[in-house]
């Protein structure tokens, strides 16, 4: 991954009525192209008796994405690309959304049409709950146990999270930290520890920080 992008963390949905037609915008975190698909599938199967149910996605994020977009029936670039846009505008990756519409029984013109559903991904976007999706070095330590507290408050100081905790001769820590302050996290424990300690990375992954 070049460098980290926003993700959802949650799916979310949000309604609302223009001029009888009713706006139905789901959205959901998706980390493949194939989550999007079974998604978008999901949602068509739950309102299969819909007007329409209008699919994008970006899949991916910064400057590595795939994106998608389907009108569904409403009539060229009224529907699909604007939700798109509203997307892009986020700042999110890993992002799929389906704006579902009953129709009202009265025809809302193309720019009406824009309007509604900008204004649907709009709705989502805007509530869902957001994560940083960065890559992160697990690691192992082990440290005397007067300096406990120092590292915790080492690794808290570098976005670090501690996920073990092994009391016995010494401590042994299993800590996530990003890549990006991992540096300096081995400095602070050189300056601990007068140089004699440092963490050994066991494992490099992708994981989800929330906002």
């Amino acid at each position: 991954m070049t460098r980290p992008y926003t993700v959802p963390l949650i799916e979310i949905r949000r309604e609302h009525v223009v001029v009888n037609s009713r706006f139905i915008a789901t959205l959901a975190p998706a980390f493949s192209i194939d989550e999007a698909r079974l998604f978008m599938a999901r949602i068509k199967k739950e309102f299969v008796d819909a007007t329409h149910n209008v699919p994008v996605y970006i899949i991916g994020g910064g400057n590595t994405v795939t994106e998608y977009f389907s009108d569904d029936g409403e009539p060229a670039g009224t529907s699909g690309k604007p939700a798109l846009a509203v997307l892009r505008g986020s700042g999110l990756g890993d992002v799929v959304l389906v704006v579902t519409r009953y129709f009202g029984g009265a025809l809302l013109g193309t720019g009406g049409l824009v309007k509604a559903y900008t204004e649907s991904a709009q709705l989502v976007v805007s509530a869902v709950e957001r994560g940083n999706r960065i890559e992160v070095h697990v690691m192992m330590l082990a440290i005397p146990y007067n300096l406990l507290e120092r590292v915790r408050l080492l690794s808290a100081r570098h976005h670090g999270e501690i996920l073990g905790e092994d009391f016995a001769g010494d401590i042994t820590l299993t800590i996530q930290i990003p890549v990006n302050d991992f540096e300096a996290f081995q400095h602070g424990m050189r300056e601990l520890s007068a140089g004699r300690l440092q963490a050994e990375v066991i494992e490099t992954r992708e994981t989800i920080v929330k906002i």
